[in-house]
């Protein structure tokens, strides 16, 4: 996904010239903050292509829309995440690259005004982290048509595209071929993600015209329809409750007389769903 971003985003492709991308190594206690994301910020650390014995922090951020604390977020992230306990290191922190992939309706940078009135002296250094907003919506589609990883590509457009229903049904067929490289459970659980994905955003008119889109895709493979994946799924959240991350994110803030337009924001649930969840609660307590 970084290689295809940085396709069309020239300050991204510097910076992957500077890091062995096979050295990639995962950070396992990722950190995210309650009410946050609902799950774990993907971290990594790599080795630099220059030879030396140094790593730096790579940190990959989603978001579908501006956020006003997106800075403040990330910061906290590089402190909490990015460390190196060695005893003989003078300071413990890494180098770090944050990448925020964003998929909204407009255009967003907030670090084009952050400098501004100060010195010379002090540019760059007013965050203590590099830093660069990728705009899903600059990706060309004929490089994610043509990128070797399906997977990837399909999620990519299905961010870009995902305030766009009908460019998703236009685009889904062209990866039929693509998908048969895939064994039968990636390529179901792909296209059953992205349909959960996708439902927090398109507009419920063409929810049946994307089922059909991702059954039309997947029925050489006996793949079973998209949405009735979706629906399961939802249905098994609820029963399991605490249990499903979002829901649980989505209870707590409700028992926290959160506003609702709030508890939709945190816990990624539609607005029907966290009704739904605010009823039981009401029921449960009247009992």
């Amino acid at each position: 996904m970084l290689k295809l971003a940085a396709r069309r985003n020239a300050e991204l492709q510097t910076f992957l010239e500077t890091v062995n991308l096979n050295s990639l190594e995962r950070i396992p206690d990722t950190y995210s903050e309650v009410y946050e994301t609902g799950e774990s910020d993907v971290a990594f650390r790599a080795n630099v292509l220059t030879g030396a014995p140094v790593l730096v922090g790579i940190l990959l951020e989603h978001k579908s829309g501006r956020d006003g604390k997106i800075l403040d977020q990330i910061s906290r992230y590089v402190h909490s995440v990015m460390k190196l306990l060695d005893k003989n290191r003078a300071f413990g922190g890494l180098p770090t690259m944050a990448v925020i992939f964003y998929n909204g309706r407009e255009k967003w940078n907030p670090l084009k005004n952050i400098e501004d009135g100060y010195p010379e002296y002090w540019r760059g250094a007013v965050l203590p982290f590099k830093c660069v907003f990728v705009n899903l919506a600059d990706l060309d589609d004929e490089d994610c048509l043509a990128c070797e990883d399906v997977s990837t590509a399909i999620v990519v457009l299905s961010m870009k595209y995902a305030y766009n229903g009908r460019k998703i049904i236009e685009i889904l067929p062209k990866f039929k071929d693509k998908l048969a490289s895939l064994d039968y459970n990636e390529a179901s659980c792909l296209l059953s993600n992205v349909m959960l994905y996708l439902r927090e955003y398109v507009d419920e008119n063409l929810i049946e015209e994307l089922d059909m889109a991702f059954r039309s895709i997947g029925q050489k493979y006996g793949f079973i329809s998209a949405g009735d994946v979706s629906r399961k799924r939802e249905a098994e959240a609820l029963q399991k409750g605490h249990a499903d991350e979002r829901v649980a994110v989505a209870l707590d803030m409700l028992a926290d007389d959160e506003p609702i337009e709030k508890v939709i924001k945190y816990s990624h649930l539609s607005k029907e769903k966290v009704a739904e969840l605010q009823s039981s609660q009401v029921k449960a307590t009247l009992k």
